[in-house]
């Protein structure tokens, strides 16, 4: 009788251990489904183009945050007037983007901060699955956009050392952890504090990173000049001017509504300098000066 007893005790705990176990499991599933359910937060304060823009002294140019639904809003479409404005579209793990920022990153902090360039930094997830499952492309345009939302004066400072050579991690890898993350943000001049944390903790924008990529590579990108032809890297030919402009390949530099290309337009400060002359002038003051050869 007592042995009876004992197996009953035994099942109806090992039952109502079970019942607990599915109970648990459903409320898990139902706090997933919750979160990936739930409606996309606004983007980053800053960054209602979906980049980052420096104008004079590298200060962030200020805007209201994305709201959900809504359209990216390009913050520069008249090119005849300077300053000269230059989008770069990057990805953080890009090698390619590397090596634009050791050519010209110098070059574009000196005319963005003298003012002669508006400088648009448009963070995307291109390579988000060659970091061997860690995310690292969102997570490493996450902390860009948390320190642009929060603390925006050291946002230039991370975005030079994300592209730093000994910094940018390379294709293919893990990237930088978390914390190596929030490390190089303090070298850049941002304060540690529980919010940027907290930001870097729950990727808070990678649904704004997301929809980022999804713009460009979906829809197209915003701000080009009318009837602006990308290049097809594939084909070394433009895309149809019929056909959706289309980011292809990181980094895509917009100059003036226009994509530079190198081995087209030749080096980068080259180009800005001639769009800078002839929109203030100089170009054609010249020309109308030159004198008449002599038939």
């Amino acid at each position: 009788e007592s042995e009876k007893k004992r197996e009953k005790r035994n099942r109806l705990f090992l039952q109502g251990g079970i019942a607990l176990i599915v109970v648990a499991v459903l409320g898990i599933v139902a706090l997933v489904l919750t979160q990936t359910m739930k409606p996309a937060g606004p983007g980053p304060a800053n960054m209602i183009s979906g980049g980052v823009t420096f104008g004079e002294d590298l200060k962030v140019v200020k805007t209201k945050a994305l709201q959900p639904e809504t359209q990216r809003e390009p913050l520069k479409q008249d090119w005849e007037t300077n300053p000269v404005d230059v989008t770069v579209y990057v990805d953080y793990m890009c090698p390619a983007c590397g090596n634009f920022e050791a050519q010209n990153g110098t070059m574009l902090e000196q005319f963005a901060g003298s003012g002669d360039v508006e400088l648009t930094v448009f963070p995307i997830n291109f390579l988000d699955g060659q970091s061997l499952g860690a995310k690292y492309s969102p997570r490493a345009a996450n902390i860009l956009s948390c320190v642009v939302d929060q603390q925006p004066d050291s946002a230039f400072a991370l975005h030079n050392r994300l592209l730093s050579q000994g910094v940018q991690p390379a294709e293919g890898t893990t990237g930088l952890t978390d914390e190596q993350l929030l490390e190089n943000a303090e070298a850049a001049g941002a304060t540690l504090n529980t919010e940027l944390k907290q930001c870097v903790k729950d990727v808070r924008f990678a649904g704004f990173i997301n929809s980022n990529y999804k713009q460009v590579s979906e829809v197209g990108i915003l701000g080009l000049a009318k009837g602006a032809q990308l290049m097809n890297p594939q084909t070394n030919s433009l895309v149809p001017a019929d056909e959706p402009q289309r980011l292809m390949s990181t980094p895509t530099v917009i100059v003036n509504g226009q994509q530079w290309v190198e081995g087209r337009d030749g080096a980068l400060e080259q180009f800005i300098l001639k769009l800078k002359s002839e929109a203030d002038g100089t170009t054609k003051k010249e020309d109308a000066n030159a004198e008449t050869p002599a038939e």
